[in-house]
């Protein structure tokens, strides 16, 4: 007896399969069971807000550069955690703040601080240039290593470029040249900035107690 076809058509029932369990698991919507936004009866907006375009290419940056490694986006709830006490959020993280994410960067390490609301503790873009040029300089003694690779150093011609980032310490650049940032980074602060939650959800209490 042939056993041929059978063996054949086993072997594709199990690729279709495990296939189709890759589609479902990166289905957003299947993942947090059809959550939508929340509408602020206090603002009339729904939260959280889409995030703007430059940021999710930014995400894309995250993930490739491998980010997730070092950091978590997720802030664990009084109890369970210092996370609140170090102000890495004014509440506990719930699903409905991932719902807006094409990808959840959620990590498993924290060999760095949790970034869930980077972009409210540090609204600022210039400091996470210079961050990502030199970590030295805003965080003495950090681990994570430089990405001066995502800049440029060019010599200035003229008018320096409106992309010129304003780096201090010891990599800063020589007299008559700049830092000039690329569009990988630009994206890259871009989502660090839209990483915030200065909204209330129902199932996650207020911020304000």
């Amino acid at each position: 007896m042939n056993n041929g076809p059978l063996i054949f058509f086993g072997i594709f029932l199990s690729l279709a399969l495990s296939w189709l369990g890759l589609v479902v698991a990166n289905n957003v919507d299947a993942d947090f069971g059809g959550l939508g936004p929340h509408m602020d009866e206090a603002t009339g907006m729904t939260v959280p807000a889409q995030m703007p375009g430059l940021a999710r290419q930014g995400l894309r940056v995250y993930q490739d550069l491998g980010c997730a490694t070092c950091h978590t986006q997720q802030v664990r709830r009084e109890g369970f955690g210092a996370d609140v006490e170090r102000g890495w959020g004014s509440r506990q993280s719930v699903a409905r703040d991932y719902i807006q994410q094409s990808r959840v960067m959620i990590g498993s390490l924290r060999i760095g601080p949790d970034l869930m609301n980077v972009g409210e503790r540090i609204p600022l873009p210039e400091w996470h240039h210079q961050h990502l040029y030199d970590p030295q300089v805003n965080t003495p003694g950090s681990i994570m290593p430089s990405h001066a690779f995502l800049y440029e150093i060019r010599k200035v011609k003229g008018t320096p470029s409106p992309n010129r980032v304003p780096v201090r310490g010891e990599r800063a650049p020589p007299d008559g040249y700049e830092v000039v940032s690329s569009y990988r980074s630009q994206a890259l602060v871009a989502y660090m900035l839209s990483l915030k939650t200065p909204y209330d959800l129902p199932e996650a209490g207020s911020s304000d107690e």
